[in-house]
């Protein structure tokens, strides 16, 4: 099998984000961009070039940040207006032929086509608005970044689930948004599981049990139980390349090697035991630089080196390209959402 012919399904990317923080999402050649987090690894062109032709991009925005992304924790109309101008820029890109939103009608040649992620549900007013959010093309909900919110916990957090965020869960529910549990802290995911009986993601996450060597309990990882939870419920996991989440101990001093890094998909993998509930969820540039991803990984053309290194460990070339993209295709399918 050719893995360099593989295209690929990223389940979290920051792209309006990295352009509201100065980047030229057009630039071909990243290594040019001095903004954000240099030396950078994503732009538009970028993507093409690594055959990324499917993506969760996100709404994101930093409670009491004092970025272009930034707002003041609580203040609901202050997130919304963050929120809308990611989705402005989008709407840009799609009108460019950049890119096309999963729900926009007819055919299109747009290199990248793009389901929408709210990253902290923030921006959504409350949960009756939810449904002009899904019209403009919002696939899937996190009711917390790694801040709490209005709505949960967030993992830097022991925040529960709000009663506002359980009547968005219903509302998720109801309208077939999927919930992303990546930044959840352990007592609102263990509610959002509660709560819902639906298939879930995390589009971002990696195994806690193999960075918490240290006696830390860092729950921005996923545990066991919730790895074979989420296969249970046909969900899917999309693994990260930010090297402190791949390396034991979170260690920050070195690039994790591929092989730590597919240790994590493996894991995975036998936990759930199967290999289709699994895929892609880089976070590339989402608050580190390229030289923060494994060994050898510099840019999305340099994915070919995540499917080489699970080859060698004895994947199948059908499991190859479920990793690269046929598994978040098959579930999204399933999901009745229109991804060509």
């Amino acid at each position: 099998m050719s893995t360099t012919a593989l295209d690929w399904f990223d389940s979290h990317l920051d792209l309006a984000c990295l352009e509201r923080l100065g980047r030229d999402m057009f630039e071909p050649d990243p290594a040019r961009c001095d903004a954000p987090w240099p030396p950078c690894a994503v732009t538009l062109p970028s993507l093409a070039a690594g055959r990324v032709r499917w993506c969760l991009a996100t709404i994101f925005i930093e409670a009491d940040g004092t970025d272009a992304v930034g707002y003041p924790a609580g203040d609901a109309t202050a997130a919304a207006a963050r929120g809308r101008e990611q989705l402005a820029t989008y709407r840009t890109w799609a009108e460019r032929g950049a890119i096309r939103l999963w729900n926009a009608p007819g055919e299109s040649a747009a290199p990248l086509q793009v389901g929408l992620l709210v990253e902290g549900a923030d921006p959504i007013a409350e949960p009756s608005e939810l449904s002009w959010w899904v019209a403009q093309g919002v696939v899937a909900v996190g009711l917390a970044w790694a801040k709490s919110s209005r709505y949960a916990g967030g993992n830097t957090t022991d925040d529960p689930l709000t009663p506002l965020g359980e009547a968005m869960v219903r509302e998720m529910d109801r309208l077939g948004v999927v919930h992303d549990l990546s930044h959840l802290s352990d007592r609102a995911l263990a509610r959002v599981l509660e709560l819902t009986d639906r298939p879930v993601i995390a589009s971002h996450s990696n195994c806690r049990v193999l960075i918490d060597v240290d006696g830390q309990v860092r729950q921005r990882h996923l545990t066991d139980a919730t790895i074979r939870e989420i296969a249970s419920r046909q969900g899917m996991i999309g693994v990260n390349v930010f090297s402190p989440f791949i390396i034991p101990g979170a260690l920050r001093s070195r690039r994790a090697t591929l092989a730590e890094w597919a240790q994590h998909v493996d894991r995975i993998c036998d936990l759930q035991g199967s290999r289709r509930h699994v895929g892609l969820g880089t976070d590339m540039d989402g608050g580190f630089n390229a030289a923060m991803m494994p060994e050898g990984v510099q840019s999305p053309r340099d994915l070919v080196r995540l499917a080489d290194i699970l080859c060698g460990r004895g994947w199948s070339d059908d499991e190859i390209a479920g990793f690269c993209s046929g598994n978040w295709l098959a579930f999204w399918r399933r999901r009745d959402v229109l991804v060509s």
